[in-house]
């Protein structure tokens, strides 16, 4: 009897090795038979679960914001049963600095898919993420929830404060890729802002 195929546990294999090569070799050098070669299957298996590189790009690009959204769910089980907004905030900003190996290459590869969108017709053709807000929205309703319930001052703007936060933590992200800024100076920066934030009597 043949044995049966798990088509979505073939396309996962291929998205990490996608992740890998574009980790080492920067994502507008991958091609599809990299990929082959690093996955151990043929070319033509690749062409056949994804037709177009852009579209392999896109699946690669979900596959790295599953794991990413999972190491999230990592730090927030490590916080505690119930971490409250301030600690959930961080988590999720932490999450997404680019202090190991996994890290580094989630934003190496999520930034670099963005700017190339910009000037690729193709790749710009494909959603590049289901709901381009989602990040805002959560960190505002955190910020929101903090201050009903007292743990920040009532005159904080939380949609402002939750796109300066995002903003300051993609930007000290790609510092600490190349080298401008230590991890350890980011989170510093990142736990001031918290810091000035989550005081109820901040204005």
């Amino acid at each position: 009897m043949p044995k049966r195929v798990d088509h979505e546990e073939r396309r996962a294999q291929i998205a990490e090795a996608l992740i890998r090569v574009a980790g080492r070799q920067g994502l507008h050098a991958v091609g599809m038979r990299d990929v082959a070669a690093e996955a151990g299957v043929s070319l033509r298996l690749v062409q056949y679960y994804f037709e177009t590189k852009e579209k392999l790009l896109f699946y690669g690009l979900q596959h790295l914001t599953d794991r990413f959204t999972a190491r999230v769910g990592a730090r927030l089980r490590a916080a505690g049963t119930d971490p409250g907004p301030r600690a959930t905030v961080e988590a999720l900003l932490l999450a997404s600095l680019p202090v190991d190996e996994e890290s580094r290459t989630f934003h190496l590869l999520y930034s670099s898919y963005s700017i190339m969108s910009v000037t690729d017709e193709a790749l710009a053709a494909q959603p590049f993420i289901d709901n381009p807000d989602a990040a805002e929205n959560a960190v505002t309703g955190l910020l929101e929830q903090a201050q009903a319930s007292g743990l920040i001052a009532p005159g904080i703007a939380a949609r402002t404060e939750a796109i300066s936060l995002l903003a300051m933590t993609a930007t000290m992200g790609t510092s600490i890729l190349v080298g401008q800024r230590t991890p350890e100076s980011a989170i510093s920066v990142l736990t001031h802002h918290l810091d000035r934030i989550f005081s109820p009597d901040a204005t």
